[in-house]
């Protein structure tokens, strides 16, 4: 442990005692340091869940099941164990337990690499990789699964090359690394030897999804952090000062960029980077990938009847945390209701401003209508969901703003357009209150639909809303909101403090 360590450490005070218990060279050097900002954090035992000593009182979080499992599974033990691992901290500690030797070092120069179950997350030293066969390719390269060829991925190691090629089962390109290691080959020299560059910094390399579609792109994100979780074998796991290599040609540009600061402060990488160059990385991971096979959180399916996961809520406050967006001080108790407006083509809300009128008509209601483009910053939109208590929206992307609400906040997605369960997992995985329309006779829907493939569809249409329906629902979040604990305290010390 260093002092660099220690006063670099840039995580949410709820997170540090997790961190300085599982680091103890860390906890230790700060007791001895009389300067140390973390004194109050040592000596708490603190476990995210994961590590192989952590008792449940002392977790991170334990999820909650109030509901029926329907059928999922036998007893609600089993159910509260099935959404740890679905989709907790469980998920995490179950892809430890996978990890194995793929490439097994001798000397201590040697390079090594393992990973856990089809090859979903790997990780290496002295990792070998070949680009210049980059040189000959003309078209832009994304999800593309023959960037490398025999022997453009290796090192001087002992390869179980059986084992290996057993996990190369589920070959897609966001669906594992099957495509690029089943190439990985057994030199007899050290890498060292073969290298145009070194990269001596820690890299993550990225397969993302559709960048300019936050729900998926925060796919990607959020599967960094869990990464992050699960190669946290070092005091600088949390670090910003380590490469990221995006594994395509485009150009990277995403309103989502400035998300990125949460995890490196240097620039991205692509493939471009290392164009017709041969490149050794000391330290490299593969982090868990966007669209896995029962992965988080794109279509996975979660166990009925449970809710908050601690995973899902401390990605929230880190991304909060590290980009450093404000949390305001109300200036009074009125419920903050912001209702995200589209402008696009369809899933429009015909009265929307017969709808704002009617909830700006009650003086209890704080009410800002939004537009979530291009002309509003990324940390300017986190600031707004942040600071709403009841957050409305029709089914979009738009709404994966849910996982930056505060802890007591509602989502009211105001008609999921047919596919149910994509907002409704999502806020039960952050541990939101999750509303939507619950009487179709009040819904207009302006015609069937229109794909753009042919057909109608639920999503491509517009809708109006009815009004005292609609304010019945709005009264329901209201409850919810004015009876958690969590937003009894933030007023009663923002507020009703300031008043005494």
């Amino acid at each position: 442990a260093t002092s660099n360590n220690l006063y670099e450490v840039d995580l949410h005070e709820e997170h540090l005692p997790f961190y300085l218990h599982s680091f103890p060279s860390i906890a230790e050097h700060c007791d001895q340091d009389p300067h140390c900002p973390f004194k109050e954090f040592l000596g708490q035992k603190k476990c995210w869940g994961y590590e192989l000593d952590c008792k449940q009182n002392n977790s991170y979080s334990v999820p909650e099941c109030p509901g029926d499992h329907r059928g999922w599974v036998k007893s609600k033990q089993e159910q509260i164990n099935a959404f740890y691992n679905q989709g907790d901290f469980g998920y995490i500690k179950e892809r430890l337990n996978e990890m194995a030797i793929m490439c097994e070092p001798t000397f201590q120069d040697d390079t090594s690499l393992e990973c856990a179950n089809h090859l979903r997350f790997c990780r290496g030293r002295n990792i070998f990789m070949n680009f210049t066969s980059l040189l000959n390719r003309k078209e832009l390269l994304r999800y593309k699964m023959d960037v490398f060829s025999k022997g453009d991925i290796g090192g001087r190691c002992r390869l179980h090359s059986e084992r290996l090629l057993e996990q190369c089962d589920q070959i897609s390109p966001l669906q594992s690394w099957g495509p690029e290691m089943r190439f990985f080959s057994e030199f007899k020299d050290p890498v060292s030897t073969k290298c145009d560059i070194q990269i001596e910094k820690p890299t993550y390399i990225l397969k993302i999804d559709a960048t300019v579609n936050m729900y998926h792109h925060f796919c990607d994100f959020f599967n960094l952090y869990a990464s992050q979780h699960l190669n946290s074998s070092h005091p600088d796991t949390f670090s910003t000062d380590v490469h990221i290599l995006i594994w395509e040609s485009y150009r990277y540009h995403s309103n989502f960029g400035e998300t990125w600061e949460a995890f490196t402060r240097h620039p991205l990488w692509d493939l471009n980077t290392f164009k017709g160059k041969t490149v050794c990385f000391k330290n490299v991971v593969f982090p868990l990938l966007p669209r896995m096979i029962f992965g988080l959180y794109y279509n996975t399916p979660i166990v009925w009847g449970c809710e908050k996961s601690g995973l899902f809520r401390s990605f929230s406050q880190h991304i909060l945390h590290r980009l450093k967006i404000p949390e305001h001080k109300p200036k009074d108790t009125r419920i903050r209701i912001t209702l995200l407006s589209r402008d696009t083509s369809y899933r429009n809300i015909l009265n929307e401003g017969k709808l704002i009128a009617a909830l700006k008509n009650n003086s209890i209601y704080n009410v800002q209508r939004v537009v979530y483009n291009k002309y509003l910053t990324f940390k300017k939109q986190l600031e707004i969901t942040l600071n709403s208590d009841i957050f409305i929206g029709i089914h979009g992307a738009g709404l994966t703003h849910l996982l930056f609400l505060p802890d007591w906040a509602v989502i009211f997605e105001l008609y999921n357009c047919e596919d149910e369960s994509c907002y409704l997992d999502l806020a039960r995985l952050r541990g939101i209150k999750y509303i939507t329309w619950e009487n179709k006779s009040k819904l207009y829907q302006q015609d069937e639909g229109h794909h753009p493939d042919g057909g109608a569809h639920a999503k491509f249409t517009n809708y109006k809303f009815d009004t005292k329906e609609f304010l019945r629902l709005i009264a329901k979040a209201e409850k919810h909101v004015l009876n958690h604990n969590a937003y009894k305290k933030f007023i009663n010390e923002n507020v009703l403090h300031d008043e005494l």
